[in-house]
C-alpha cells in the first residue's frame, strides 16, 4: 500500500542549506520508496531497499541488482540560460515551483567501467542540457532501436530499461503520461524540437518563458497524476 505523499512538499525544505535534495532529503527518499515499490510490467515487484549502506535505494530480483539514485527531471536552466534570464524582469518570470515529487525520478546511479551514468551524461551533453523531455525522446528511441544522443549511456544501462519492457511500460511505470501525446510515441517537448537540430537551451526571452511555462505545466499535471495514483492504491 502506498503511504501518504504530499505532492506540494518542497524537498529543499528538509535538506541542509546549499546541499542536494536528491542525496539528502529524507522525505524525497521515503516518497521514492513508497511510490515506486510496485509491480513491473512483468508482474514482479520493483522492491526498493533503503538499508544498503552507502546506497540510495537498491532493487534486487531475478533480473539483477540495480543501485539507484534520485534525479530531478525538470530544470529552469538557471545557469545555462543565465543571459536570457537577466533580460526578464523578476515580476514577469514564471513561478519557481520548487522541487516536488512531480519533478523526481530514479535512475541507475552506479558508474559502469568508470563512465558517466545517465544523470551525468544528460546534464553534460549539449544537445540535452539536462532537459528531461529531450532525455525521454532518447529513451523512446532506445526502446525503438534507433540511434540517439544518449545511445552509449542508455545501452550501458539496458538491463535497467529492460525491466519496463518497452517505452509504454516505462512511461506508465514512472507516471510520465503527461509528457507523451495520445499516440504514445510523440514527446510533448518543452521547447521547439527539430530532431535535435534546435538548441536545447532557449535563446530568446519569449522562448525561455514558454519553456518554463511548459515545464511547470508538466510538473503540475504529474503531481496530480501521482495524487490520483496514490488515492487509487490506498
Amino acid at each position: 500500500m502506498v503511504g501518504p505523499i504530499d505532492t506540494s512538499f518542497d524537498f529543499a525544505t528538509d535538506t541542509p542549506p546549499g546541499k542536494d535534495p536528491d542525496a539528502l532529503s529524507p522525505t524525497l527518499r521515503r516518497y521514492h520508496r513508497m511510490l515506486w515499490s510496485k509491480p513491473l510490467p512483468s508482474g514482479e515487484i520493483f522492491d526498493l531497499d533503503p538499508t544498503v549502506r552507502g546506497e540510495y535505494l537498491v532493487h534486487r530480483s531475478s533480473r539483477g541488482e540495480f543501485r539507484l539514485t534520485s534525479d530531478a527531471i525538470t530544470t529552469n536552466l538557471v545557469h545555462k540560460a543565465g543571459r536570457v534570464i537577466q533580460q526578464i524582469a523578476p515580476e514577469v518570470r514564471p513561478a519557481d515551483l520548487g522541487y516536488t515529487m512531480g519533478s523526481a525520478i530514479l535512475f541507475p546511479g552506479v558508474r559502469i567501467n568508470g563512465k558517466q551514468n545517465l544523470n551525468g551524461a544528460r546534464g553534460f551533453h549539449p544537445s540535452i542540457a539536462d532537459r528531461f523531455d529531450l532525455t525521454l525522446e532518447c529513451i523512446r528511441r532506445h526502446y525503438a532501436g534507433e540511434d540517439n544522443k544518449l545511445a552509449d549511456v542508455l545501452q550501458r544501462y539496458s538491463d535497467f530499461f529492460g525491466l519496463f519492457g518497452d517505452f509504454s511500460g516505462y512511461v506508465d511505470f514512472w507516471l510520465l503520461q503527461d509528457l507523451v501525446e495520445d499516440d504514445g510515441a510523440t514527446i510533448r517537448f518543452f521547447h521547439h524540437f527539430d530532431d535535435f537540430r534546435t538548441p536545447a537551451v532557449p535563446r530568446t526571452v519569449d522562448d525561455y518563458i514558454a519553456y518554463v511555462e511548459a515545464s511547470n505545466d508538466f510538473i503540475r499535471r504529474r503531481n496530480r497524476r501521482i495524487d490520483d495514483f496514490v488515492r487509487g492504491m490506498a
